[in-house]
C-alpha cells in the first residue's frame, strides 16, 4: 500500500503530528479557535458564574486552551472517539493549568447522560468525518439536546460538493497553500484521496439545514478557509 492510498485513522499513532501539521495546513487556524471564543464570549453573560462547555471532537485540545485560558469560570466537557488524540489533549490541558476544569470521555456524544445540559458547545472540524446525512442530522441532534435553550453553538467543517467544479478549483489553491508551507506532497495526496471517501464533505447549505432540523437557529457564518466554513448559531428556545 502506497502512503497516498493508506486511508487516514485517528486511531493511528501518526495523529501525534496533528498539531505540528494543522496549522500549516488551514489558513488562519488559529483565528477560528479565537473568533470562536469571542463568539462564545459575547453570547455567555460575564457575571463570573461557572459556565459548562461542551468540547465534540476535544481531541488535542486546542478548544480548550483557547476558550479556558480567556475564561477562568468556564469549565469543559469533552469527547472524542480517539484515544491518541483524547491524550494529547490531557497533555496540552494540563500544560495550561486546566485539568481541574476538564472532563474527557473518550466516545461520541451519546456516552454522555442526556440529563447533563451544556451552556454552549462547539464542534470544529468533525461533522465532515461523519459519513451520510442521518449520521450528521443525529450528531447534532445529540448536541441540541444537551444544550440549554438560546445555548450558543460553533461548528467548523469542510463544505461542499466534492464532484464540483468549485470544488475542485478550492482544492487545487489549497494544495499550493499546504505544499508551500512545507506539507509533503505525499500528505497533501493522501488528504485529497480522503475527500469522500474516509471523509464527506457536504454543501455549506445542507450543514444550515441539518442545523436547523437538529433546533438550532439565527446561524451566521463567520469563518471561511477555502473549502472549511464555520457557523455560529443558538438552540431553539422552543
Amino acid at each position: 500500500m502506497t502512503e497516498k492510498q493508506r486511508p487516514l485513522s485517528w486511531h493511528h499513532p501518526e495523529v501525534a503530528k496533528y498539531e505540528q501539521t494543522i496549522a500549516l495546513k488551514i489558513p488562519g487556524y488559529a483565528y477560528l479557535y479565537e473568533m470562536t471564543e469571542r463568539l462564545l464570549g459575547a453570547k455567555l453573560p460575564q457575571t463570573g458564574e461557572q459556565e459548562h462547555i461542551l468540547v465534540v471532537g476535544a481531541g488535542g485540545g486546542q478548544e480548550i486552551v483557547t476558550l479556558g485560558a480567556k475564561h477562568e469560570h468556564w469549565t469543559f466537557t469533552g469527547v472524542d472517539p480517539s484515544a491518541q488524540m483524547l491524550e494529547r489533549a490531557r497533555h496540552r490541558t494540563a500544560g495550561a493549568d486546566l485539568a481541574a476544569r476538564t472532563v474527557l470521555h473518550e466516545g461520541t456524544v451519546d456516552v454522555l447522560p442526556e440529563q447533563t445540559v451544556y451552556d454552549a458547545a462547539t464542534c470544529l472540524l468533525v461533522l465532515h468525518f461523519v459519513k451520510g446525512l442521518a449520521a450528521k442530522r443525529e450528531l447534532l441532534q445529540q448536541i441540541a439536546a444537551r444544550l440549554k435553550p438560546g445555548a450558543p453553538f460553533c461548528l467548523a467543517a469542510i463544505a461542499g460538493d466534492p464532484q464540483s467544479q468549485a470544488f475542485a478549483m478550492q482544492m487545487q489553491a489549497w494544495r499550493t497553500h499546504m505544499t508551500d508551507n512545507g506539507i509533503s506532497l505525499a500528505e497533501w495526496e493522501r488528504f485529497a484521496a480522503s475527500m469522500g471517501q474516509e471523509s464527506d464533505p457536504i454543501p455549506a447549505c445542507q450543514v444550515q439545514e441539518l442545523m436547523e432540523e437538529a433546533g438550532f437557529e439565527h446561524s451566521s457564518r463567520y469563518f471561511g478557509s477555502y473549502l472549511i466554513n464555520a457557523w455560529f448559531a443558538v438552540k431553539s428556545s422552543r
